[in-house]
This record gives C-alpha cells, sequence and structure tokens, in this order.
C-alpha cells in the first residue's frame, strides 16, 4: 500500500482515532487544531487550587455497549467504574433521574410497587393524545401534566429556548421513566470515567510516530493541494464559509465557582424550573470516586442560542436548519479529496462512544478504498 499524505483537522476525538488507524497502516498524518489545546471539548485538566479535575466544558461521561469501542480506548487509559446518577431539585424537594419508582412515590407521596405505579402512571397519561407530534404531546400522552411541567417543561424551555411545543416528539421518543429503583443514568453495559483524564487519553491516541499534531493552526483552503485527503472535523457551514447562512447550535456558558467541602454532594444537579436560570450544576470531583479531594470545583450551567464567536455544542436540527443543511450536504458531496466527520462536521450531536465507532469506521473505508482504487466517499453516515 503507498504512503498516504493526510491533514486531519480538528484535534479531538474523531480526528486523533482516524489519525491513530491510518498512522498505524503506514500513512503520514497532520493533525491540526485551532485551539491551543487537544481534545476538543473534551479537554479536561486539573484545577489549581483544588486538584480536582475539572471537565473544562462540561461533564463528559463514557458509556457503551460496543465492546469494539471499550477496547479501543481501553489500549490508551484504565477506565474506573462510574455511574452517573443523576438528581432534579423542583419545588424545594431533591428526586432521582431518571424518573424512576423512587421519583413517582416521592412526587405523588405513594408507596406504589411497580405494577401500581405502571397503573398510575398510565392514569396521569392523557389517552387522547393518540399521535405525538410535539415534545409536549409525547411527555402528556406518558406521562401526564404534572410529571412534565416538573421534571420536562421548564427544564427544556431553558435547555433548548424555545417552547416544547415547538419541538418534535421524535426528542423523547425513548421516554426515561422506570418502574423500578434503578437510578443509573444510562443502561448502557460498558460504563467509567478515564483515570487521567479524556485530555491524556486522546494525547496517547495521537502518539504515533508517523502523526504530528500542530495546535493554534487555522485550516486555510490553500491546504487541499498539499494532501491525498482530508478529514474534516470542523463546522460544515464554516468550511463553505457560511454560503447559505449559519447551522443553528445551543452553546452553553459556565459559572465556576470553588467551594470548600462538598457543595451537592451528587455529579450532577438539575434544576427543572424555569425561574432558575441555569439547567444544572455539576461538581467535578464526583466525576473521579477514587480520588479524594478536600475542596471542590462546581459548574453553574446556562445554555443559550450560539453566537458567531461561541463555541457550538448542540446542533439544532429543526426544520429551517435541516433545508439549510440539505444545501450544505449537496456542495459536500460534489468535493473529491475530503471527508466531512463528527459532530461539527455532519451536524448531528453524537456521544463519544458513536464518535468514535464512526471515526474507526471511517478509517476502515478510506483504507479499504485505496487497496481496491475506489474514491473515498463524502460522507459515511448519514446526515440527513
Amino acid at each position: 500500500m503507498n504512503s498516504k499524505n493526510i491533514l486531519i483537522v480538528g484535534a479531538g476525538f474523531s480526528g486523533v482515532v482516524i489519525g491513530r488507524k491510518l498512522a498505524e497502516q503506514g500513512h503520514k498524518i497532520r493533525i491540526i487544531d485551532k485551539r491551543s489545546h487537544i481534545a476538543g471539548n473534551c479537554y479536561d485538566a486539573r484545577d489549581e487550587k483544588t486538584k480536582v479535575m475539572v471537565h473544562t466544558y462540561g461533564p463528559h461521561i463514557f458509556h457503551t455497549d460496543n465492546k469494539d469501542v471499550w477496547d479501543f480506548i481501553q489500549q490508551f487509559s484504565t477506565m474506573m467504574p462510574y455511574t452517573n446518577r443523576v438528581k432534579a431539585t423542583y419545588n424545594g424537594k431533591v428526586f432521582s433521574l431518571p424518573i424512576n419508582l423512587h421519583t413517582i412515590n416521592q412526587f405523588f407521596n405513594r408507596t406504589c410497587s411497580p405494577n401500581e405505579a405502571r397503573k398510575l402512571i398510565k392514569e396521569k397519561g392523557d389517552d387522547s393524545i393518540s399521535d405525538p407530534k410535539t415534545f409536549e404531546e409525547q411527555a402528556l400522552r406518558f406521562v401526564g401534566k404534572e410529571l412534565y411541567e416538573a421534571f420536562f417543561k421548564g427544564y427544556t424551555i431553558k435547555q433548548w429556548g424555545m417552547s416544547p411545543t415547538e419541538l418534535p416528539a421524535s426528542i423523547l421518543k425513548r421516554l426515561p421513566i422506570r418502574f423500578n429503583y434503578d437510578d443509573n443514568y444510562f443502561n448502557h453495559k460498558y460504563q467509567g470515567m478515564p483515570k487521567d483524564g479524556y485530555t491524556d487519553m486522546i494525547e496517547k491516541i495521537s502518539k504515533h510516530e508517523n502523526i504530528t499534531v500542530e495546535l493554534n493552526v487555522e485550516y486555510g483552503s490553500e491546504e487541499r493541494k498539499s494532501y491525498d485527503h482530508i478529514f474534516y472535523s470542523g463546522p460544515l457551514d464554516a468550511f463553505y464559509e457560511y454560503r447559505f447562512g449559519r447551522l443553528g447550535y445551543r452553546t452553553l456558558d459556565f459559572e465556576k465557582f470553588t467551594f470548600d467541602g462538598d457543595f451537592q454532594g451528587c455529579a450532577v444537579m438539575n434544576y427543572c424550573e424555569q425561574q432558575v436560570p441555569y439547567t444544572r450544576i455539576t461538581e467535578h470531583k464526583y466525576f473521579s470516586p477514587w480520588e479524594t479531594h478536600e475542596g471542590s470545583v462546581c459548574y453553574k450551567e446556562y445554555s443559550r442560542a450560539c453566537g458567531e464567536n461561541d463555541i457550538p455544542y448542540y446542533p439544532i436540527r429543526q426544520v429551517g436548519e435541516m433545508a439549510l443543511l440539505e444545501k450544505y450536504v449537496d456542495l459536500a458531496n460534489s468535493e473529491k479529496g475530503i471527508t466531512f466527520v463528527g459532530r461539527l462536521g455532519t451536524y448531528r450531536y453524537l456521544d463519544m462512544d458513536i464518535t468514535i465507532a464512526e471515526a474507526l469506521k471511517t478509517a476502515d473505508i478510506f483504507l479499504d478504498s485505496i487497496r481496491v482504487n475506489n474514491e473515498m466517499p463524502v460522507f459515511t453516515v448519514d446526515v440527513r
């Protein structure tokens, strides 16, 4: 196989995983990132005062059912056991999320068995909504007005900046409700946190003799002629200089504060009422339960519309955004020698395990395309 000269734009999971796979097959990889650090939004670092490992761009919790992905990351980091147990404050009381039997009994002041709770929630649900079209209709249909207004309505308005009546039912298709006392936020087989942090893990993935990483470097269109192929994990609309306009994102603002001792006793506390301006408070030492710290580092998290100079977090993907995306996809599909990858390159919200799985698949497709002299497809996943 002839060695290819590859440029990868973005030093997050997508970029470094693709780079690693290709480097192991003898290809020369240059990874660039406009930020001053590797790891993208997964970047973490120790707070100087407390020595707590802080997830700088908000918490990242690894969870997956994909054994290949789990085995891959364990080559580069010791994964420590971690179970995400989210709490929620509403009307002066603290509840467990996702909604489970404890939440139901506490909220309705009952002592229901699982079957009694199923019956109660069925009675609370609105059977007149036979085919839910919106987020609100979906919630009202399956959990009823009281639980919807307590745990979903206000939080959703704050998170997405719009009424649940404007959001599609698909966001809530897999209704997070359990009729037992299981308060594990995720259902995945493999869950954990990297012992030395995500930055350390990603740095180790990128450590290969065929990989060079350059930070504080912007991508420029003149780069294309110097490489056999480019993998681009930046914003798709930015690549085309926002020719048709900007795709919509939500961004996050963090209000960081330290605390002597324990602030809230858990990693994540949601604040579901609309009058509370932040969506949640995260206490970062609880993301590393194998460590002991006297002090604590917390983030108040605020969601708002993403501006031109903000970090994009959550693609909105409403009807108008999807119509705009189609225009950019059509442009991208006419390209040769470039593949758009990752959350920003494909305009989808991706969990870390899906990001890694798609990066591994993309690298395999590229290697196969070289072996049979086929052209590398621009998009390896359906973004439509």
